[in-house]
């Protein structure tokens, strides 16, 4: 615990012109923001991935391992490379459909609450930084209404580079908030 606190006590400082640095640290501050609030991540997607992403690691092995060459193993190879295109494209498909721009899904706080998925986005060459909390499972009657808001990075860092984790803070517990108390969808 003491290495943690201290680790979160140094100020973390990023490049202001790498656009990636940027929202990376952002995304892994306010996923440190809503666990610190009792949310536990779901990692049930990012382990399904990484089977799948094995699954394709394995069968490119059986590709470049297999005991007979190349011209016995013609047929093998081609199986082989249909399997690797049509494996990927599941996992491509898994992150565009369910992922899409989220940053963190969460397990449900109580027993009468869905989890969360939180999703950022900073376009390329903007300062607009959007954060977006949903529930994890929207057509639920326990589901809350998606609430967002878009600001400028500016505003959470020094000309220095220099994270200002408490505004950030401020802004990420606010929106949880507002989440919390925002009416359940009407059925």
């Amino acid at each position: 615990m003491q290495e943690t606190k201290e680790a979160s006590s140094k100020p973390r400082k990023v490049n202001l012109s790498d656009h990636n640095s940027i929202k990376h640290l952002l995304d892994e501050s306010v996923s440190e923001i809503v666990t610190s609030r009792g949310y536990v991540e779901d990692t049930k997607l990012s382990n399904l991935k990484l089977l799948i992403g094995a699954i394709v690691i394995t069968i490119a092995l059986f590709a470049q391992f297999y005991k007979k060459k190349f011209p016995e193993n013609h047929n093998f190879l081609i199986g082989c490379i249909i399997s690797y295109i049509v494996i990927n494209g599941v996992l491509q498909l898994i992150s565009y459909v369910k992922e899409k721009n989220a940053i963190l899904f969460t397990h449900p706080l109580g027993s009468f609450s869905t989890g969360l998925v939180v999703s950022s986005k900073l376009p390329r060459f903007s300062d607009l930084y959007t954060l977006t909390i949903a529930s994890a499972d929207p057509k639920s009657i326990s589901a809350n209404k998606t609430v967002e808001f878009t600001k400028s990075v500016t505003k959470w860092f020094t000309k220095d580079g220099v994270l200002v984790e408490g505004l950030l803070w401020k802004e990420v517990d606010g929106l949880i908030n507002q989440y919390a108390r925002e009416p359940k969808k009407s059925r």
